[in-house]
């Protein structure tokens, strides 16, 4: 176990995680040497580790954020990965001198399908984008910003990490106290400082207003309940008549895509053409080109099935044959003569 308490401070260092035989430290070593410290005490955690376990990092810095007391941090050495998440715990991180933070993804690895590679992804792009959000509480830069810091994989010496706001202070040279004044009513003051004014709780109250700076630039915190539900209202009210703008629009293109429907299928042209004009208008033709197709498509009654009659063979055999649909017809003349003497040879 790598979380030592010595003279009333914590000591971190190694391995952040149970790996094998890797001296470190775990979350459940984090509590028990929590357990020796007066909970509204102060504490100093110093913290000397390249990473580990993104989830155990996740862990011990809530752990360490949860304390009633003040929680300050050192970097010594080093603070990268799953340590650097830690770091950000402190009310202040300070940067020894020639100590390095790294901030970048969390990474992994699988062995199985593709579902279950598709797994891993989901679970390091959750975890990347709550480190994300722990970056961005501590540097007051958003978390689309620190997560593009995470990907580039910075590191950082001490002046960097304070200048990027990850840090307070370096243990090299002293920065001036940052005076009480509430940085948000600027418009682009620096992320480090509104974020300062917003754990400082800095306010109006506190401070005075700048010559060049419009005192009306804080009505919005001057709103009473009534001015806030008004203006919920307003926006509401907005965002309704967007979706009754949108709704109308969606509807009124249904309706003409039914109007166009029964413009061709009321043409002339497509009956008999049924199948034809249904397609023209599945892909999306006008009136007038489907009029123009059906126009010239053969009608389905010419292409009906016709009775079949057997061409005339040279040899004229069956020419002499009779309908098979006609009357049978009188005979007259020798052939009537020949039959009836027939007939009396046979009596």
């Amino acid at each position: 176990m790598a979380a030592i308490i010595e003279g009333g401070k914590l000591r971190l260092s190694g391995y952040v995680g149970d790996y094998y035989f890797e001296d470190g430290f775990t979350s459940a070593d984090v509590v028990v040497a929590l357990s020796q410290i007066d909970a509204d005490a102060d504490l100093a955690v110093h913290i000397n580790s390249g990473g580990g376990i993104a989830t155990e990092g996740a862990a011990i810095h809530a752990l360490l954020s949860a304390r009633p007391g003040v929680t300050n941090v050192v970097v010594e050495g080093i603070a990268a990965s799953a340590a650097s998440l830690i770091a950000m715990a402190g009310q202040t991180v300070t940067m020894s001198a020639g100590a390095v933070m790294m901030i970048h993804d969390p990474s992994g690895y699988t062995f199985g399908n593709s579902d279950d590679h598709s797994k891993t992804i989901e679970a390091l792009e959750a975890l990347a984008t709550s480190y994300a959000r722990v970056y961005a509480a501590k540097s007051g830069k958003t978390a689309d910003e620190c997560r593009d810091i995470m990907k580039a994989e910075r590191w950082l010496t001490p002046d960097e990490a304070v200048a990027e706001g990850f840090a307070d202070d370096t243990t090299e040279s002293k920065a001036k106290a940052v005076a009480a004044f509430d940085y948000r009513l600027f418009a682009h003051a620096p992320n480090n400082l509104v974020a300062l004014s917003k754990a400082k709780n800095w306010s109006m109250s506190t401070a005075s207003v700048p010559k060049h700076q419009n005192p009306t630039s804080t009505k919005e915190k001057t709103m009473n309940d009534k001015e806030r539900a008004d203006s919920l209202a307003t926006e509401n009210a907005g965002l309704k008549a967007q979706i009754e703008k949108l709704t109308a629009s969606v509807d009124t293109a249904v309706k003409e895509d039914r109007d166009r429907r029964a413009a061709i299928m009321a043409l002339d042209v497509a009956k008999g053409r049924e199948a034809l004009a249904e397609h023209l208008f599945a892909t999306g033709a006008t009136v007038e080109a489907a009029k123009a197709t059906l126009s010239v498509a053969p009608n389905a009654a010419d292409t009906s099935e016709q009775e079949y009659v057997p061409p005339g063979r040279m040899n004229a055999h069956g020419l002499n044959r009779e309908p098979t649909n006609s009357k049978p017809q009188a005979k007259s003349g020798l052939s009537a003569r020949i039959d009836a003497r027939v007939q009396r040879d046979k009596a």
